[in-house]
């Protein structure tokens, strides 16, 4: 089976934010697997309107040309990582339009996510993965959560001075473990899109 091809995605616009960081951590990490191939996806890069199709692309194809653009780039990749800052116990608003803006897109894919927060993003991952449920995905079980004291020590805007690798004890397993279950459950959900493809084909 050829690579998996997994979009790491910011989900903060914020000219402030911090998102780059961990989104340039997970992807070393992920590329260091020989069964990912992972590139950064970065919200700034998809001018996106608010919703306003006449219904998700799963029941009419969407109008806007910028949102088919983002559905046709979602379609690239076999699984994703979320990069996830945690806006008063949800996912920003940017990853909530950009979510809702595709279908199709997301179905029967993978995906895992990196929290940063107080509580390491926790409540917006979970968010996150009911939303996954909506979408047809499977969410890897563990996720990277950077919280608490090492939140503080690695974010600039708090006179943080360290390195994502300073913390690295602190969740470089959690990084492990999200990364194993994203190959597994990718490679299973590709081979079974493969399969579905070859079979629609012959029919």
């Amino acid at each position: 089976m050829s690579k998996l091809k997994i979009a790491v995605i910011i989900s903060s616009t914020r000219p402030s934010r911090f998102g780059e960081i961990p989104a340039k951590w997970i992807l070393d990490r992920a590329n260091e697997r020989p069964e990912i191939d992972a590139e950064i996806v970065d919200l700034r890069d998809f001018n996106l309107p608010f919703f306003d199709e006449v219904a998700s692309n799963a029941w009419a194809p969407s109008q806007n040309a910028e949102a088919v653009r983002w559905q046709n780039k979602v379609s690239e990749y076999d699984g994703y990582i979320f990069v996830v800052a945690e806006y008063n116990r949800a996912i920003t608003g940017a990853l909530k339009n950009a979510i809702d803006q595709a279908y199709t897109n997301w179905n029967k894919k993978a995906f895992g996510a990196v929290g940063y927060g107080s509580v390491g993003g926790a409540r917006a991952i979970e968010n996150l993965r009911t939303i996954g449920v909506e979408l047809q995905m499977v969410s890897t079980r563990s996720a990277v959560h950077i919280a608490g004291a090492d939140f503080m020590s690695v974010h600039p805007g708090y006179g943080g001075t360290k390195t994502l690798a300073d913390i690295e004890g602190a969740i470089g397993n959690s990084a492990n473990d999200m990364l194993d279950q994203l190959v597994w459950w990718g490679e299973a959900a590709k081979a079974a899109r493969e399969n579905e493809a070859v079979a629609k084909a012959a029919e």
